[in-house]
């Protein structure tokens, strides 16, 4: 069987090596899987396959949902609806200890509603939150840490672009999938709440607490959050509701957040101009990706790797849940040496079918709903996990005084509490399946 495998196995070590070599994912995919391709069937065939693979799958309506999330997340950015939140946020805990922070991993958690990319919201919200943390004595790594686990919030709370990729790669329903991951994404939130509120406690001088606010000044905070609470109301009351499709919702969303903007006199043309830059940007690069996946999985397909290693899983003999741990320790770790798109779209083919081929006591459909929350999950740990973690990256930008090591020692408390809620998540599949057992009955 092994023999049989080779040539799938030789084409993921190829890929891999490019990707070390710095060569772009979705350029990577593409040649390795066009080399694979024709090696194992012939140039002309591949010419052909070429010829309407890709207008087929740009063409997708579904895929239509990627830039308008994007969009609207890039519109709430440069409308300031991050720093309001962050005010609003604050104005209601900041005098407790480590209530600033609190206020910020708020703001990630509502951000990210609107959002849908965690690389956005730490960006976004460490533009935001980062200096004020500074300015009361924060210690600068912790702040730092925070706001790099606040922000994968972006992929765990719907809408999420990542979800997005794995319901159309997997064939699965998008609406569905936002239903599984709320859940597990408000008991991320609490978690990431509940360490801060521990740490606090444990060293009180680098979580100071501010001066009280009279309450006059929290509702005029709170109500500086209106605009933002009701385009989170609309589009995810009228996503799970069944009012829009996914697509519709985004597209409301994306009206919705640019007439507050404009209204406010906070997004004028050129933040407009900017916020359609980065999504053209953004959506290409996604698209790239996602081209070079669609060749390689072809590839894969061709030399029936995914067939073989769900037959090698079987004839293992172990048991499910043994095989289910086994993968997601290996997305643990290619998540922190690898972007998550491309481990997403890298993995799916071959560990797709041997999960929805064993037997938890769910529906095909719940097993796929539910891989997909524990896959979201482990790409959020990998966010922000050594070597890689691209959040950590992105704040480090920011804090450019503060030593990359320092943050990634923050980091793991929050870690910690991720490895306890992707356990809970796998013992307890109702966590994912729940809402969708009682909105989307059938």
């Amino acid at each position: 069987m092994w023999q049989d495998m080779l040539p799938g196995l030789m084409g993921f070590a190829a890929l891999l090596g490019l990707i070390a070599l710095r060569c772009p994912v979705g350029l990577a995919m593409l040649l390795v899987g066009a080399v694979g391709y024709v090696r194992i069937v012939d140039l002309p065939t591949f010419l052909n396959y070429l010829k309407t693979t890709p207008w087929h799958l740009f063409a997708s309506y579904t895929l239509s949902v990627i830039p308008m999330f994007i969009l609207m997340g890039a519109l709430a950015e440069r409308g300031g609806l991050a720093r309001e939140l962050f005010a609003a946020a604050n104005a209601l805990v900041g005098h407790h200890r480590g209530g600033l922070a609190q206020g910020a991993m708020v703001g990630c958690t509502v951000f990210g509603a609107i959002c849908g990319s965690s690389v956005a919201t730490t960006a976004t919200m460490g533009r935001a939150c980062l200096p004020e943390l500074r300015r009361f004595n924060y210690e600068p790594g912790v702040a730092a840490a925070m706001l790099a686990v606040g922000g994968t919030l972006g992929v765990l709370i719907p809408p999420s672009v990542i979800l997005v990729i794995y319901a159309i790669s997997t064939e699965q329903n998008i609406v569905k999938l936002f239903m599984a991951s709320t859940i597990p994404g408000l008991i991320a939130a609490a978690f990431y709440m509940l360490v801060i509120w521990l740490l606090a406690r444990r060293n009180p001088a680098a979580w100071p607490a501010l001066p009280q606010q009279p309450w006059p000044a929290r509702l005029a905070a709170l109500r500086g959050v209106w605009g933002i609470a009701t385009i989170t109301l609309v589009v995810v009351a009228g996503l799970f509701a069944g009012i829009f499709t996914p697509t519709e919702s985004a597209a409301v969303g994306c009206v919705l957040t640019l007439a507050l903007g404009v209204a406010r006199g906070d997004l004028g043309l050129e933040g407009v101009l900017q916020a359609l830059r980065a999504t053209a940007e953004t959506t290409a690069m996604i698209f790239a990706i996602l081209l070079g996946a669609e060749v390689f999985n072809a590839f894969l397909a061709l030399s029936q790797l995914p067939d073989l290693a769900a037959l090698w899983v079987g004839e293992s003999g172990l048991p499910p849940y043994g095989v289910l741990l086994v993968l997601l320790a290996f997305y643990i770790v290619l998540g922190a040496v690898m972007d998550e798109l491309a481990m997403l779209l890298l993995t799916l083919p071959v560990f797709f079918p041997v999960v929805t081929a064993l037997d938890f006591g769910l529906t095909a459909e719940q097993t796929a709903l539910w891989f997909g929350v524990l896959v979201l999950t482990v790409v959020g740990i990998g966010l922000t996990a050594p070597p890689i973690g691209l959040n950590v990256f992105v704040i480090s930008g920011m804090a450019r005084d503060v030593p990359i090591a320092r943050i990634y020692l923050g980091v793991m408390p929050f870690l910690a509490t991720d490895l306890l809620r992707l356990g809970l998540c796998v013992i307890f599949p109702g966590l994912s399946l729940w809402l969708v057992r009682l909105l989307a009955p059938g």
